[in-house]
């Protein structure tokens, strides 16, 4: 399920990038020598739900991706015992799968995912305002009597599901247009995540076989998500359920199954119900940055004694529960002390800002208000080119990064800290092209 970017959120981007007055268009590959079929895109482009990286590594080269199609039917073909010893029937595997091209905009859109490419402030603007939280709470009422029974049954905050709901696709409103078959099947014979994706499209195919979802209703997302909360195939399999009992698994026109099924898919994580997701805090500019990491995770009551306290002065409910703090950015915006649960949200998506906005959504759905702190707006966001040089430089200085991906998370921003102590600045791990600029000196 949402294992990267909403659906929503690039449909909202795409009107959101303006120069000089005229909305950008993300760009379509025009290599002459790819066949297959290529997706135009235009300004409400589907993008949604599925991965943390991008398709192809940096050493996948054009003729790669042209030898990938060109053995596309031959990659389905090959994938056919597979689906056989998955119960899958030949003659609906070849009436399914016979004209399937590939699509290879999906291969541009992996990426590009925003929840690892813009301001986390950003992010939080474009999924959680007015109109969503107004949307939210309306819902929230209309289907009372499902949103009880599904607590009642999983022990799931109903405010964080109906936020799944509005993140990912408006409320159903965005769910994405792209057959999931296509999506699965391209990505399973084409690309550096195949192995990933062969499961997915198998799994695609069960559902099809089963009949939870019929072929005209299985669209989604590029990377193959589907449904109002963005179901992948595989956790379709493993979460989701019969909730209204009607016979079938329907997570694309069943409210009931749909909710039921995501809070399932959260409870079978580990949601700890009555928790909340985290506190926004206030971190003092004398902290010692270095304990903002993800791995150091300490009792309410020993932040406290560091010197954190509670945004807009507020108490914290339980002392004894164990949280890390969150920085996302630096010493410069507010901090973010999170619990349990926000790991759980985490493992639906692995993106800290999805989790963030998540968490927040659910809470302005509640009642609460909004953010306390400012975010440090004048602090211009690096591009993929530069995230991939800040990281590449912290390498070179011997700094343990993991992957060199243009994704700046919890390794990276722990390179970065050590870097800024080393060289006498707040280690709060916050990428600004000041800092870049810092690392390409001497």
């Amino acid at each position: 399920m949402g294992k990267g970017a909403s659906y929503l959120l690039t449909v909202l981007l795409a009107a959101a990038v303006v120069d000089g007055g005229r909305a950008q268009q993300p760009s379509v590959p025009t290599d002459p020598g790819i066949t297959g079929t290529v997706t135009p895109i235009g300004a409400g482009e589907p993008r949604a739900s599925g991965l943390s990286r991008g398709s192809l590594d940096p050493a996948v080269s054009a003729d790669a991706v042209r030898r990938m199609t060109a053995d596309f039917q031959d990659c389905l073909a090959r994938l056919w015992p597979l689906a056989a010893r998955r119960g899958i029937a030949r003659a609906h595997y070849a009436r399914w799968t016979q004209a399937l091209v590939p699509d290879l905009r999906i291969l541009e859109l992996m990426d590009n995912q925003p929840e690892f490419t813009r301001p986390v402030w950003d992010y939080l603007d474009l999924l959680v305002n007015d109109a969503r939280i107004e949307k939210g709470r309306a819902l929230l009422e209309r289907h009372r009597t499902t949103f009880d029974a599904v607590e009642r049954a999983y022990g799931v905050d109903r405010h964080v599901l109906a936020a799944i709901w509005g993140v990912e696709t408006d409320y159903g409103a965005l769910t994405g247009e792209r057959p999931v078959l296509r999506s699965t099947a391209t990505l399973a014979c084409i690309g550096r995540r195949q192995s990933y994706f062969r499961s997915e499209f198998l799994a695609a195919l069960e559902i099809l076989e089963h009949g939870d979802v019929p072929p005209e209703r299985l669209v989604g997302s590029w990377a193959g998500a589907f449904g109002p909360t963005q179901f992948m195939p595989t956790s379709f399999k493993r979460y989701a359920v019969d909730f209204d009992h009607d016979g079938r698994r329907d997570v694309v026109d069943s409210i009931p199954d749909a909710m039921a099924s995501t809070a399932n898919n959260l409870r079978r994580d580990g949601w700890i119900s009555g928790q909340s997701w985290g506190y926004e805090v206030v971190v003092p500019a004398s902290f010692d940055f270095m304990l903002a990491d993800g791995r150091r995770r300490l009792s309410i009551a020993e932040w406290q004694r560091l010197g954190i306290m509670r945004a807009g002065g507020g108490t914290f409910p339980r002392s004894d529960d164990r949280a890390f703090l969150l920085v996302p950015a630096g010493v410069q915006g507010p901090g973010f002390l999170m619990l349990h649960n926000f790991r759980v949200i985490m493992k639906y998506n692995p993106a800290e800002a999805y989790a963030l906005a998540i968490g927040h959504l659910a809470d302005r759905l509640r009642g609460e208000g909004p953010l306390v702190q400012p975010w440090p707006r004048y602090e211009r966001a690096l591009s993929r080119a530069e995230r991939l040089e800040l990281q590449q430089r912290l390498a070179q200085r011997g700094y343990d990064i993991g992957v060199v991906d243009g994704d700046l998370g919890a390794r990276t921003r722990a390179a970065l800290r050590e870097f800024q102590a080393q060289i006498g600045r707040v280690p709060d791990g916050f990428a600004t092209a000041g800092l870049l600029e810092r690392l390409r000196g001497p």
